[in-house]
């Protein structure tokens, strides 16, 4: 071989090995940043021109794909999409995706590891992969229940089945009809869309798991029964200071309790009884005594402060960092910088529920492939033991105590013993107060345990108190439960 066409050779070679390197470097270094640039319209066709999969409650698809004569063959309905929204979220060609349809998207499309088998069959077989079937653990009697309860008030309400961690409710209301964010046509989405975030009462926000969160008010005192218990030292017989009204060290400020009431007599009242109508100076007073380190131990117990997902994100509650005596008295009653979810406090009274036994909530019991085989089954995980059993006895007998002849009263339920608390937090400027309830039942062998909050006193405006609006609504919930 001469010497030109060798130097050709080596050329052409080295030309051919620059081109294998570019190849494998697109191939599989660059192919997902390549299929998920914004503007990549070839991937946005095929991923919303798949047979998506469907979102089930109870054996009935609320979320599917069905197919329709446009440039991407498939439409994404949601029956009932109100009512699930918080849940199932949307899918959007606009949007792309939000909720169940986010957090499930590789099972709901086909691409998860564990359809490799359904993928591997399409391609000897030429048809289309069709995405997975997620159903969730959603009881559709509790979650209507608890709508219909709620009627047109702002608020949420989470219930969660104690033993198990299974979640047999999510409300967020007002919601909003998916159906409007998943249509073809960009324009209209893209309207529907800009409606929605106009709107001041903001139905976008999953008011259950995130938003803002709120302040949870007397339901706080649960945290504070607990650390009291846990000591050892105090039990509901135990008589402790509860004056009418408590300084704050440090400032000219005092807290009183609900209505400037007398707790018990000669300021002084057992456990039980400032449980049972929700006094605010014996709680208050006790945390001082505890300290801030304590109290915040057991709120991190409840699981406060840690993340969490189910699977969708759930914001993270918190205690705040008082760094006085008079701010951690404010936060032994669930207000100054207390900021929790309903999920958070449904969680609370799930845990006493289940003998101090804390489960790791969840949404999803099963993942399908497309030929309905199960390809995963949640378990139920244990979360966290933030009391012992003997603590989470007394804190029910506690409890039982405050429906039966406390402030819980609205909650109860003929022939079943039902334990609750009540809260009533002040929002921190001039509207009206939120109202809550936590509570489980049966007390003697729990199937649910529900936490309710309306936000600014729904319907009863500056009238309202979680004993009157909050409670008929986690009745409404425990009664769904319990008459099944």
């Amino acid at each position: 071989m001469n010497t030109p066409i060798r130097r050709l050779s080596v050329v052409v070679l080295l030309m051919f090995a620059a081109l294998m390197v570019q190849v494998t470097l697109v191939q599989y270094g660059r192919a997902d940043a390549l299929n998920n640039k914004e503007f990549n319209t070839r991937s946005v066709y095929r991923e919303y021109g798949r047979d998506r999969g469907p979102i089930v409650v109870a054996g009935n698809e609320i979320a599917f794909s069905e197919p329709v004569d446009d440039a991407f063959g498939y439409q994404r309905v949601y029956t009932d999409g109100p009512a699930y929204a918080p849940i199932t979220g949307y899918f959007s060609v606009v949007f792309q995706a939000s909720g169940m349809e986010k957090a499930e998207n590789d099972v709901l499309n086909g691409s998860d590891t564990s359809l490799l088998l359904s993928r591997i069959r399409t391609l000897f077989t030429g048809g289309q992969q069709r995405g997975g079937t997620v159903e969730l653990t959603v009881d559709p009697a509790v979650q209507e229940a608890a709508l219909e309860a709620f009627g047109d008030q702002r608020g949420a309400a989470v219930a969660i089945e104690p033993a198990t961690g299974r979640i047999l409710a999510l409300v967020s209301t007002p919601s909003f009809d998916p159906n409007v964010l998943a249509g073809h046509d960009t324009v209209a989405v893209n309207e529907a869309y800009q409606e929605l975030i106009d709107d001041p009462d903001r139905p976008l926000i999953n008011r259950a798991i995130g938003g803002d969160q709120y302040p949870p008010g007397s339901t706080f005192k649960l945290i504070d029964l607990a650390m009291i218990l846990e000591s050892g030292d105090y039990g509901p017989d135990s008589v402790v200071p509860a004056p009418t009204e408590l300084d704050l060290p440090g400032t000219s400020a005092t807290i009183h309790n609900p209505g400037g009431s007398v707790c018990g007599s000669g300021g002084e009242a057992t456990l039980m009884y400032s449980l049972q109508v929700s006094c605010n100076t014996p709680f208050a007073n006790l945390a001082m005594e505890f300290g801030a380190e304590a109290l915040t131990e057991q709120a991190e117990a409840f699981g406060f402060g840690r993340d969490l997902t189910i699977p969708l994100k759930v914001t993270g509650s918190r205690l705040g960092d008082p760094q006085n005596d008079a701010q951690l008295a404010m936060t032994a009653i669930g207000q100054f910088d207390v900021r929790v979810t309903p999920l958070q406090m449904a969680m609370v009274s799930a845990a006493i529920a289940n003998d101090g036994v804390l489960m790791k909530p969840y949404l999803v019991q099963t993942e399908r492939g497309p030929d309905l085989r199960v390809t995963s089954s949640t378990e139920p995980v244990e979360f966290s033991r933030p009391v012992s059993p003997e603590t989470a006895a007394t804190m029910t007998e506690m409890m039982v105590n405050v429906v039966d002849n406390g402030t819980g009263a609205p909650a109860r339920i003929a022939g079943v013993d039902v334990a609750g608390k009540t809260g009533t937090a002040q929002t921190g400027n001039e509207e009206n107060q939120h109202a809550w309830f936590t509570s489980f039942a049966p007390a003697d062998d729990p199937q649910v345990a529900v936490a309710v909050v309306v936000e600014n006193g729904g319907d009863l405006a500056g009238e309202a108190t979680g004993s009157k609006v909050a409670a008929p609504i986690a009745r409404a919930m425990m009664e769904a439960v319990i008459g099944e």
